[in-house]
C-alpha cells in the first residue's frame, strides 16, 4: 500500500493520527479502561482504586521483573477478594 499512495497522503495520515489515535496503544488504553472498571467495581472497601494503566502492558520499555509481576499478582488477588496467605517472612523476603 505505501508504494501506492503519494508521500502527502501519508504526511496526512500520520498527522491525523496525532490528532486522534488509532494505534495499538490506544486499543490498550480501551482494553484497561474496560479493565479497571471491573477490577474496581470488585475492589474491597478502602483500597486505591485502580488505573487505566495498570492494565496497559509495557512494551519496549523494559523487561519485566518478577517484583513487578508479583506486584500484578498482589493487585489482581486483591480486586478479586482474595487472601494472601504468604507469611509475613515471606513477605519481607519478597520485598
Amino acid at each position: 500500500m505505501l508504494s501506492r499512495i503519494p508521500a502527502s497522503m501519508l504526511w496526512e495520515w500520520i498527522a491525523y493520527s496525532r490528532i486522534e489515535p488509532f494505534d495499538e496503544e490506544r486499543a490498550d488504553l480501551r482494553a484497561g479502561i474496560v479493565a479497571s472498571v471491573i477490577a474496581n467495581t470488585n475492589r474491597k472497601k478502602g483500597s486505591p482504586p485502580f488505573k487505566a494503566k495498570d492494565f496497559m502492558p509495557k512494551y519496549g520499555r523494559r523487561q519485566q521483573q518478577w517484583q513487578d509481576q508479583l506486584k500484578i499478582v498482589e493487585m489482581l488477588n486483591q480486586a478479586f477478594g482474595g487472601d494472601d496467605l504468604r507469611t509475613d517472612e515471606q513477605k519481607e523476603w519478597q520485598q
